[in-house]
């Protein structure tokens, strides 16, 4: 290859050689940027995924927690005599609304975590691909001076 190399660009064997073993570790290392872009990049959408389920985890949770607490607030009422109707009614139509708003926001913090990881995902991606980029320039410039 050497010898291709110093024939084409009309340099000695020895700097062939070495503008070859430059142009090869020039690429390997923009490879290997590309590389671990992309394994970032699936590793944090991996991680939204996991989020994304945990997520919906604790809202089932919630909403179980919630169905108890509201049963017992009619069972409680029930055995005390109270009718569901009026102020108490209104005390927990009113909870109900504060829960729902309150599970809405934890809902949207959590969707918005998830797209945060997809986005760094994308820009781990897109950095890799300028780094190699830059490699590839640098490489090429460092032979440059060899090329007839």
């Amino acid at each position: 290859m050497a010898f291709f190399i110093s024939g084409a660009l009309g340099v000695s064997a020895a700097a062939g050689a070495l503008i070859g073993v430059s142009v090869a570790g020039t690429a390997i290392s923009a490879y290997g940027q590309i590389e671990a872009g992309k394994a970032q990049e699936a590793a944090l959408k991996a991680q939204a995924e996991q989020e994304r389920l945990a997520a919906e985890s604790r809202e089932l949770e919630r909403q179980q927690k919630l169905n108890a607490a509201l049963a017992a607030n009619v069972v409680g009422l029930g055995v005390s005599g109270i009718k569901a109707e009026g102020t108490p009614s209104s005390i927990a139509l009113e909870s109900a609304e504060n829960i729902s708003l309150s599970e809405g926001m934890m809902g949207l913090s959590d969707r918005l975590q998830q797209a945060q990881l997809r986005r760094q995902g994308k820009a781990a991606r897109q950095a890799s691909q300028y780094a190699a980029a830059g490699t590839l320039l640098s490489g090429a410039g460092d032979i440059a001076p060899y090329v007839k």
